[in-house]
């Protein structure tokens, strides 16, 4: 019997965006099981916790009915999570020709240090080009209206926490 196909969606989801939402569910088609692994990024002060950005996507994900998609979290490199839960594959949104440089030198590494999982790019839809953690932070901070930008389920409790920052 062949076992099932593992895929991790990587990122730190500060927060998870309707864009990031897209990813996830059109990579749950694609694969038997995904991983959302909520990681963090030194390079980026976190708005959010990662309790709290699991929370929210495991909110999101059970809105949207996507039952073979799980939220993890880990401070492994990511090759060796994937090692370690046997995936196939890395999922990875591309927004931008400016994204992909560095996805690419990622996803590289990635392969160097773990041969038995292939990155898939997934680039985004049309609509969410444009669309980042970082734009929604901003808006919120300001209060502005981030209907569009994150899932319905979730967009009050962020809001409220980052209206409150601003």
């Amino acid at each position: 019997m062949m076992s099932d196909r593992l895929a991790i969606c990587p990122g730190s989801f500060d927060p998870v965006t309707v864009g990031h939402l897209d990813i996830i569910s059109r990579a749950s088609r694609l694969f038997d099981r995904v991983v959302v692994a909520v990681l963090t990024n030194d390079a980026k002060r976190a708005a959010f916790s990662i309790d709290e950005r699991m929370q929210f996507i495991r909110t999101a994900i059970a809105d949207a009915g996507l039952d073979n998609v799980e939220v993890d979290t880990s401070d492994k490199l990511l090759a060796d999570y994937c090692r370690e839960r046997g995936a196939v594959a890395i999922v990875k949104g591309l927004r931008a020709v400016s994204d992909f440089e560095y996805e690419f030198q990622m996803a590289l590494t990635n392969k160097k240090l773990y041969p038995d999982a292939e990155t898939v790019f997934l680039t985004t839809s049309s609509e969410n080009m444009y669309l980042s953690s970082s734009l929604v932070k901003q808006i919120a901070a300001h209060g502005g209206d981030i209907s569009d930008f994150v899932p319905k389920v979730i967009k009050s409790e962020i809001e409220e926490r980052l209206h409150k920052k601003g």
